[in-house]
């Protein structure tokens, strides 16, 4: 991962272990006691990056959120994407961006960002979207939904052999994502997943976001 975190390896060496990566709630309603929560959450473990995924606001509403969360964000060693929408991720200074498949070409999301930042892309249930991405010059691919989730209306349901195959066939960085939970993210590491995208299974655990944070280190790093 680019300047504000590494998405390689949680812990300083090259053996590979599935991270935790954080997604934004779709909105934010207190944005000072929201970065008090992820202040605390990223206090709490190992954490990959943090994607601000803000839907149906003002692009001033994303620049004041991004420039209020990012430095929180980079203070823990974490990078900061800015989902959909790399203009906004090259005004501000971001680490990279996050595409879905109608939010541009990774080519260009590449000539805007350059080659120091990050692009991820979702592929949903499908090689072939990874493929592509991967050949466009992607930093990563994602894979879900998985479990069921009320995050955002789901369409694709890939089989978590999916994560195997990509493993197997590229060292590119898979994501899993979709109703990711602590019970449940050890199947999908153990399958091949690189990263566990959860957004509700932190930001709405009834415990706090740093206990969340806490619940799905431990699972990860258990045998």
């Amino acid at each position: 991962m680019a300047a504000g975190g590494d998405m390689e390896d949680g812990n300083g060496g090259t053996e590979q272990r599935c991270r935790l990566y954080l997604i934004t709630p779709a909105r934010i309603d207190d944005l000072d006691a929201f970065a008090r929560d992820l202040d605390s959450a990223l206090a709490a473990g190992d954490v990959a990056c943090l994607q601000l995924r803000l839907k149906d606001v003002g692009d001033d509403v994303i620049r004041t959120a991004a420039r209020r969360l990012m430095p929180v964000a980079h203070a823990h060693g974490v990078a900061f994407l800015i989902n959909d929408r790399a203009d906004l991720a090259v005004e501000l200074d971001a680490d990279g961006v996050h595409l879905g498949q109608g939010d541009g070409s990774v080519a260009e999301a590449r000539s805007l960002l350059g080659h120091g930042k990050d692009i991820g892309v979702t592929c949903h249930d499908s090689l072939h979207l990874a493929y592509e991405a991967g050949e466009g010059g992607a930093d990563y691919v994602a894979f879900g939904a998985f479990f069921p989730t009320q995050t955002k209306e789901t369409q694709h349901t890939p089989d978590a052999d999916i994560l195997t195959v990509w493993d197997e066939v590229t060292e590119l960085p898979s994501v899993a994502i979709g109703g990711i939970t602590p019970e449940n993210c050890k199947t999908l590491a153990a399958a091949g997943a690189h990263f566990v995208a959860v957004s509700g299974a932190v930001w709405s655990d009834p415990r706090g976001p740093a206990m969340a944070v806490k619940a799905f280190n431990a699972a990860l790093a258990a045998d």
